[in-house]
């Protein structure tokens, strides 16, 4: 049994596809969804969701806050702003940090070091 995985931006659909497993990080704490999980629908918090598909490389990607939503093995994560790794710029996205830091928007910070978590470069 696998899972229907739609990872999903506000302009585009960013993956889609099967997979055994997905981790993500949820208001409550990170959450780990195989087949047969029980109904949930939850609030996304800025951070780096992990899908491993049925074939393939495992899906990295940052998020911000938004929703995901589990039922009968179908996960939709949707987010307004959603990078792949190869999508994310290091020094724009340092820059970004910077700029959330000194305005000390404590969201904007998460974002981008979500960002910075997803390509390897923690700050």
């Amino acid at each position: 049994m696998t899972l229907q995985i739609e990872l999903v931006a506000a302009d585009r659909v960013v993956w889609s596809g099967e997979a055994r497993e997905v981790i993500a990080r949820t208001a409550e704490g990170d959450i780990g969804v195989l087949t047969g999980h029980a109904p949930l629908l939850s609030l996304l918090v800025p951070g780096v969701v992990e899908i491993f598909p049925v074939e393939g490389d495992t899906v990295r990607a940052a998020v911000a806050e938004g929703f995901i939503s589990v039922a009968a093995d179908r996960v939709s994560i949707l987010s307004e702003d959603t990078f792949l790794a190869d999508e994310v710029d290091e020094s724009a996205t340092t820059a970004e940090l910077e700029k959330a830091r000194s305005s000390e928007d404590d969201l904007a910070v998460r974002r981008a070091e979500a960002k910075l978590r997803l390509i390897g470069k923690a700050s």
